[in-house]
């Protein structure tokens, strides 16, 4: 049986693609979506371009990964850790708060998890998904990366639905 993060981070691989160092994005370098300044707090010191899969998997294991991720149905805990990465981990719990309609602290505890567990797994995965696509356009790089965004959501939209299916 494939590991849930593992999973997890291939279906992310899918979206983040390899180097970039796109003038827009505040990350700057960009490895496997690993910024230059993640990996250099993660003791990455080598060239962007140069980075393994391997290093990238353990930064994003490390970084971006957390327990209750884990206690999450798929494809709800894909999207949590795509939003973890895309927009810190911070933002994909208060989303799931928000989505919930409990009080958004940014840590997923006893409340958060109740509520979660009181809804069906693929309703709440559709209703975040919601939820994260309306704060995307709020975020001030709507204008140079909607189009991206937008993809990317349709994308792990196409890839969560293949799952339940499957």
């Amino acid at each position: 049986m494939v590991d849930k993060f593992d999973q997890c981070f291939e279906w992310l691989r899918g979206n983040e693609g390899g180097y970039s160092n796109n003038p827009n994005d505040a990350g700057g370098e960009t490895m496997w979506g690993v910024t230059v300044a993640v990996a250099r707090e993660c003791g990455y010191h080598g060239n962007m371009n140069e980075m393994t899969v391997e290093t990238a998997k353990e930064i994003y294991k490390a970084r971006y990964w957390r327990d209750w991720m884990d206690c999450a149905p798929m494809p709800l805990a894909f999207e949590l850790f795509d939003t973890a990465v895309n927009s810190g981990p911070g933002v994909a719990a208060r989303l799931l708060q928000r989505t919930l309609g409990v009080a958004e602290d940014g840590t997923v505890g006893p409340r958060t998890r109740a509520a979660a567990t009181a809804r069906s797994p693929s309703a709440l995965w559709v209703a975040f998904v919601g939820v994260r696509l309306e704060y995307l356009t709020r975020c001030k790089g709507w204008p140079h990366f909607s189009a991206g965004w937008t993809n990317r959501v349709a994308g792990n939209l196409k890839r969560g639905a293949a799952a339940l299916e499957g």
